[in-house]
């Protein structure tokens, strides 16, 4: 995996357990919740797709979001 390098919208290089931020609303799907932009999610973890990571938000577990809607906190 460590040939796959994930960026988040601003080029940052991503890495295990960073922190992000949300740049835009978005809406869960399969649950009424909609993620706020700003919002800080911590202790990301990269997947086996590029421009996806996953994470645990306050309400929302198993999330998995793609890397264009981050930025690294």
């Amino acid at each position: 995996m460590s040939d796959i390098i994930f960026k988040d919208s601003n080029g940052t290089v991503l890495e295990d357990g960073d922190s992000v931020t949300l740049t835009k609303d978005l809406k869960v799907k399969g649950t009424s919740e909609t993620l706020k932009r700003g919002t800080l999610v911590k202790n990301i973890r990269l997947t086996s797709r590029p421009g996806e990571v996953e994470c645990n938000t306050k309400k929302v577990k198993g999330l998995v979001l793609k890397t264009e809607f981050l930025k690294k906190a």
